[in-house]
């Protein structure tokens, strides 16, 4: 999971930041956002206000805590490397690895790719998913899902990212979230009782909601393709765009953080 997570982050990065096609599919999601952004704009900037270096490290010091407080030593090392890692990864990868060729488009946004608000946002939900206890993780994942989303579409409406930004960071936090949870495969098994049917129920739930969405965000796609030629100027062709890439948002948020919850189950040690 976390290799097909990278080379999807890479895929992402060829196809719309590397092609003149993605980026003007892009810059028309980016202008549909003037429409309605003042109205949206005051539910989505408190969303973005929660995010901050400090929000970060109080976050990953409290599961650590709870995670040693549980016993679970390796539960705190887990934590530290989903967190640590994805925030550094987007980073580096923003500011030192995947740049932003010039190719004759107006850009009014440097590189931004992977979306730093949203890489925080859905590693602390990552976290959450990881240290609470197994009944509580079914509802952890659903309302990782729902803030994760909130925060990527916040951005898009305040026009601080594109949406390939947006799903750039949740496949970096959806590989070092598989990488975390390979480190506790061999670990001790884990005293408690699974729950395994609602498991399976919120996580299928979860990729539905991602399939769904994300077919909302392909036929979308398909619209601002097939006008591309001739430019994506009107304010449906723009709010098209726009839209779409919300969906996007929503889709790789649910299918992640479903993906997750599968994960964390399958790789935990269980007695024979």
């Amino acid at each position: 999971m976390a290799a097909l997570a990278g080379v999807g982050v890479w895929a992402t990065w060829s196809y719309f930041v590397l092609s003149r096609t993605g980026r003007l599919l892009e810059q028309a999601a980016f202008d549909g956002a003037e429409f309605g952004q003042n109205r949206l704009w005051q539910i989505a900037e408190p969303v973005l206000d929660v995010i901050s270096v400090p929000f970060i490290a109080v976050v990953l010091v409290a599961t650590m805590l709870l995670a040693v407080l549980r016993r679970r030593t390796l539960l705190a090392l887990q934590v530290a490397v989903l967190m640590g890692g994805a925030n550094l990864t987007s980073q580096v990868l923003k500011l030192g690895v995947l740049d932003r060729p010039d190719l004759g488009i107006d850009d009014p946004l440097r590189n931004s790719l992977p979306s730093g608000h949203t890489t925080a946002a859905a590693s602390v939900s990552a976290a959450l998913v990881f240290v609470v206890p197994r009944r509580l993780r079914p509802a952890a994942a659903v309302l990782g899902a729902v803030y994760t989303a909130a925060t990527g579409v916040s951005t898009l409406v305040g026009k601080w990212h594109r949406p390939s930004d947006v799903v750039a960071a949740l496949l970096v936090v959806l590989a070092w979230g598989a990488l975390a949870g390979a480190l506790g495969s061999h670990g001790p098994v884990v005293p408690g009782v699974e729950h395994p049917r609602e498991t399976a129920a919120v996580a299928a739930l979860l990729l539905v909601a991602g399939l769904v969405s994300g077919a909302g965000a392909a036929l979308a796609l398909q619209r601002s393709l097939a006008g591309l030629d001739g430019g994506l100027d009107s304010k449906a062709e723009l709010l098209t765009a726009y839209g779409g890439g919300a969906l996007a948002v929503v889709a790789f948020s649910c299918a992640a953080f479903g993906a997750l919850l599968l994960l964390r189950r399958a790789a935990e040690p269980r007695r024979g």
